[in-house]
């Protein structure tokens, strides 16, 4: 994301979010080395973002949201798919996030993707003290996959059959 994707990306905002963030507050993360954005884009429009920072191990997504008209398309698990893949990329282990209590349409999405909720953090929205569900997705070492619900044997030939 660049300073011009601002303007669409504040109309997806605005339109996405009962609190949105301000168009100071992205240039702010504009400053921050390890944030890191993904736009999704149709026929030179944008269509949904995800914000997130990419940490030493770990990865924090910050805010994710996709154009009303273009939801339930798919394109915010695709958004959603590409910081796995930067994570996975560069070695990191987890993945988290904090999602409105009353967002149970992004709780589906990120459960689908594998994330299970770790905890609900008391008044976390200070806009109107709402409660936020705590989130992870824990990533499979190097060289081995590991898909929602699949169990990780850590040492299988210790497992007598």
């Amino acid at each position: 994301m660049t300073q011009a994707d601002v303007d669409e990306v504040m109309a997806i905002e605005k339109a996405s979010f009962a609190y949105p963030w301000s168009p100071r507050f992205f240039m702010q993360e504009f400053q921050v080395e390890c944030a890191r954005s993904i736009l999704a884009e149709t026929e030179g429009k944008v269509v949904g973002y995800i914000l997130f920072w990419l940490l030493p191990g770990a990865v924090d997504i910050h805010n994710l949201a996709v154009r009303g008209e273009y939801r339930r398309r798919g394109i915010g698990r695709l958004l959603l798919q590409q910081v796995i893949v930067e994570a996975t990329r560069h070695s990191s282990s987890r993945l988290t996030l904090e999602v409105r209590k009353s967002n149970l349409a992004a709780q589906k999405l990120y459960d689908s993707a594998g994330f299970v909720a770790t905890g609900v953090r008391k008044g976390y929205y200070s806009e109107d003290g709402e409660d936020a569900v705590a989130m992870a997705l824990d990533l499979a070492p190097p060289g081995q996959s590991r898909m929602p619900g699949e169990i990780l044997l850590k040492n299988p030939t210790d497992i007598n059959s």
